[in-house]
């Protein structure tokens, strides 16, 4: 017998006549029992579970008390349904089943609101019972570890993270750093004016348009801002952002709803594992740069992380509470601005016409000598329209986020038991015949006789006034709502007052594809920026150097 055969040790067991035997083959065989025994099991329970699962979900379905709807699959529900342009099955549902009906999605029934009615009724005017979140397994509890101000339940702790934030989101606030949202504008238009070389190089001005957002979000959560779009931290936020969008749509993971896939490995749940990794890495280091700047006695501009830091210890904030709530306004805040004005620049070129008449508004109000400014939104209707209809055709959350009953509640003799997920099917109510005339079509003068900026038409009494409803409704309608209007106006404005906006003959912009689960940007493109006039340039440096002198640019 070789050493290494003789080294390894041999278990020795007596069968019942009492002779001796190697054990080694018996525990092989035992183990192998074992295995299929166990194997066996998982199978037995899996099948059990599915069974269970397919009949329960038949028969809630079907309670005749509940909101009509569409039949789902056995498990899964309607999710398989909802893989490619959700916005489309959710509309033709709504066209069968009515305002208000309901869908399966594995274990977890939804009340799509499909009409701007019901939506106050259950929003609004039942606020105390439509204000929770159901905490998402992708969003909530790996991501955002049960902590995001816009995925958490509505409790103490959202309350406190929303108070906080409203320290920078409220009224006063937006006033004290508009200057900030000027600038930046300015500062992006200078970068597209220098980038497009008089109109002759091809242009994707997306990422142009992310680092206008995301400046605007660097200084008001962390006081800095990048220089270039070729600084590293815009691609590293734009990443992030984008990572977000598709990782945690509200329809768009099947673990969400069947917590049987929880258990499991997956390729989304490693993406999401890292995606919280790398905000705690990017946003959560950003907060310990400024702490220790702070502890050094180092000046430290105003901005949500000081503020954290400073309130902490009365507010019993960690540093996990921290570095969440300011990923959610990085994320927040720069997705829906970026992407409406990356839509507004993929749209607007097939449309010359439209170009022409706002510019002739601009070059009657504003001139030629100057950028326009929030003052003048209200003598620029036009131009305040076309942004209305830009928000309307292309609301980058074509479904709201969702809300969860917190008790069972009857509407209009339909049973909405609690724990219901409620969401805003945005995309039909944008698009209903009902209220629009050609609802697919892009027409400002829709909104030509809207003079209210969006935070204002929120809150009228008619919800079938309202001019759209990409912020959300009720409680936990978006807090940051009032700066978005102001980035999104001075951007918008001024590239119409600058450019010609022109298409590329040879390479088409797809307006019906998008990238994102859970907010949308158009895909790639590029289009020619060609300067209105000679004195673009002039206007724009001399409006830079007056922002050099007050040492921001």
């Amino acid at each position: 017998m070789s050493e290494v055969a003789a080294s390894v040790p041999k278990l020795v067991q007596y069968n019942s006549s009492g002779t001796l035997y190697s054990s080694n083959a018996t525990i092989t065989r035992i183990t192998s029992e074992i295995f299929d025994v166990n194997i066996q099991s998982i199978i037995l329970t899996l099948v059990a579970v599915f069974i269970l699962s397919a009949v329960w979900s038949v028969l809630s379905i079907r309670n005749s008390n509940l909101p009509k709807g569409p039949w789902g699959f056995p498990v899964l529900g309607s999710f398989p349904m909802l893989t490619h342009y959700p916005e489309l099955t959710l509309d033709k549902w709504a066209r069968k089943f009515g305002s208000l009906y309901s869908v399966r999605l594995g274990n977890q029934l939804f009340a799509i609101v499909s009409d701007p009615g019901v939506a106050k009724d259950l929003m609004i005017t039942q606020g105390a019972i439509f204000s929770n979140r159901k905490e998402m397994f992708m969003k909530s509890q790996i991501v955002f570890a049960g902590r995001g101000i816009t995925a958490t339940p509505y409790n103490d702790q959202w309350r406190k993270h929303r108070r906080i934030a409203n320290t920078w989101l409220n009224q006063q606030a937006v006033d004290s750093y508009t200057r900030v949202l000027d600038f930046e504008a300015t500062d992006m238009l200078q970068a597209l004016y220098i980038d497009s070389k008089n109109g002759k190089v091809h242009i994707n001005p997306q990422t142009y348009a992310g680092r206008c957002s995301l400046n605007n979000m660097l200084t008001i959560t962390f006081g800095f801002r990048t220089d270039s779009i070729h600084h590293p931290m815009v691609a590293e936020a734009l990443r992030l952002s984008r990572a977000f969008m598709n990782t945690t749509g509200p329809m768009s993971n099947s673990a969400d709803f069947v917590p049987l896939l929880q258990w499991f490995p997956s390729p989304l749940k490693s993406r999401a594992k890292a995606l919280h990794r790398d905000l705690m890495n990017t946003y959560g280091g950003l907060i310990n740069d400024i702490e220790k700047k702070l502890q050094a006695g180092e000046k430290v501009d105003n901005c949500l992380a000081k503020t954290m830091l400073e309130v902490k210890k009365a507010e019993q904030l960690d540093h996990l509470d921290m570095s969440i709530l300011a990923s959610a306004f990085m994320i927040g805040g720069v997705e829906t601005t970026a992407s409406i004005m990356q839509w507004f620049t993929a749209l607007i070129p097939a449309y010359p016409q439209i170009q022409k008449r706002a510019q002739e508004e601009l070059d009657r109000v504003v001139g030629r000598s100057r950028l326009p400014t929030l003052e003048d939104e209200k003598n620029l209707p036009y131009c305040h329209a076309i942004i209305k209809e830009v928000e309307r055709c292309h609301n980058p959350f074509w479904l709201g986020t969702p809300h969860t009953a917190m008790e069972d509640f009857v509407y209009q003799g339909k049973l909405i038991p609690k724990d219901t997920v409620v969401v805003l099917n945005t995309w039909t109510m944008h698009h209903s015949e009902t209220r629009w005339d050609k609802p697919l079509e892009f027409n400002p003068d829709r909104y030509i006789d809207d003079s209210l900026p969006t935070s204002a038409s929120a809150n009228l009494a008619d919800p079938y006034e309202r001019d759209h409803w990409m912020f959300g409704a009720g409680r936990r309608i978006c807090p940051g709502m009032i700066v978005a209007e102001r980035e999104i106006w001075l951007a918008i404005s001024r590239m119409l007052w600058a450019f010609d906006m022109v298409q590329i003959s040879e390479k088409p912009i797809d307006l019906k594809e998008y990238d994102g689960m859970s907010g949308r940007s158009p895909v790639p493109f590029e289009i020619l920026l060609k300067p209105r006039f000679d004195g673009v340039g002039e206007v724009l440096g001399k409006a830079m150097s007056g922002w050099k002198a007050e040492g921001l640019a």
